[in-house]
């Protein structure tokens, strides 16, 4: 099969397109003909190597994932030859105590598919059986690769963890990007009012386009002021962060007083400055998130077949052109996510 792999850590430049071996479904696993795989910022990170993952080279990367079960392995039920499925990202065992009491994104060996092992930059991919969903008919396969890994990290943030309720005011940073856009369809799903934050007109129009109620243009600096414009002085009760030190102070000036911040990611740096009198004098709530569970995936696909949430698609491109597809993703030059189809190299 072809396939695009990375033999070494690096650049754009060290991603290969070329042949692989076929997969092979073992006992309780699946192969899968891929018809669509979405890229997402992970897919560079483990290109460029990160030891937390404990890759193997060479790697294909890729988590998000649609496609035809070609055969299965042993023990598998419930799925056969010839369903349409996604890859539910999230990889647990299903056994320790936080599998068990259904916070399986906390497992023990909690991993990613495409990070903790082999993706779906290739003609064919294997995955646990307990990792499949059957794809909405309404849904096409491109449609159903493009939104496991941000929806159900937007989804966990603002239902889950922030308890996003009606009424409400929203600030979602970045609504540009991926799980941007998720986290302003979302809030406008649980009733709030959305206040988006992007770098460029297009991404600003983009972002009303999708629901957001109010945009700022965060290319201009500090946004706290506009916020508090907007909400007449008093804050939002919920800042969607998943920027880093960049934005983490006027994010976390841009609350009300009782609100609260949830962030999934960093992609700024790591490390923020925070005076904790500001936080405990207004009795704020800071929070974490990683991914989302199982559980959670099926009900944002049952609300995705409803069309109540729509998966957003810049564009659709040849599995040999993902080395471009990733330099375009640094570059930041898109909105919704870019899709690589095998079939299209036929």
């Amino acid at each position: 099969m072809k396939a695009v792999r990375f033999h070494e850590f690096g650049g754009p430049e060290t991603l290969i397109y070329e042949d692989a071996p076929l997969p092979v479904a073992g006992p309780g696993e699946a192969v899968i003909q891929v018809k669509a795989c979405a890229l997402n910022h992970l897919d560079l990170w483990t290109r460029k190597g990160i030891p937390s993952y404990h890759i193997n080279l060479p790697h294909i990367p890729g988590c998000d994932v649609s496609g035809m079960i070609d055969h299965v392995g042993k023990g598998v039920e419930g799925f056969m030859k010839g369903d349409r499925v996604l890859i539910a990202p999230g990889l647990s065992c299903f056994r320790c105590p936080p599998c068990l009491s259904g916070r399986d994104n906390l497992c023990e060996k909690y991993r990613i598919f495409g990070a903790g092992c082999d993706g779906g930059y290739a003609e064919f991919t294997k995955a646990p059986s307990s990792n499949l969903i059957l794809i909405p008919d309404q849904l096409s396969y491109h449609e159903a690769a493009a939104f496991p890994l941000t929806f159900l990290t937007a989804w966990h943030m603002l239902i889950k963890r922030a308890r996003l309720r009606p009424g409400q005011d929203l600030l979602v940073l970045a609504g540009g990007s991926g799980v941007g856009s998720a986290a302003i369809q979302i809030g406008k799903l649980a009733g709030a009012r959305v206040i988006a934050t992007a770098g460029t007109e297009g991404k600003l129009d983009q972002s009303l386009m999708i629901g957001a109620d109010f945009v700022i243009d965060h290319s201009r600096g500090d946004f706290t002021e506009e916020v508090h414009r907007v909400t007449e002085g008093r804050g939002v009760d919920v800042v969607f962060e998943h920027v880093g030190p960049a934005t983490f102070d006027w994010s976390l000036r841009a609350l009300s007083k009782g609100g609260t911040l949830v962030t999934c990611g960093a992609t700024s740096g790591p490390k923020v400055e925070l005076d904790l009198r500001y936080v405990f004098s207004r009795e704020l709530t800071l929070m974490g998130a990683i991914m989302g569970t199982h559980a959670e995936l099926l009900e944002i696909t049952h609300l995705m077949g409803q069309k109540k949430l729509r998966p957003i698609i810049d564009s659709v491109h040849p599995l040999s052109e993902a080395r471009n597809l990733q330099e375009k993703m640094g570059s930041r030059d898109l909105f919704g996510k870019l899709i690589l189809a095998p079939s299209l190299e036929r």
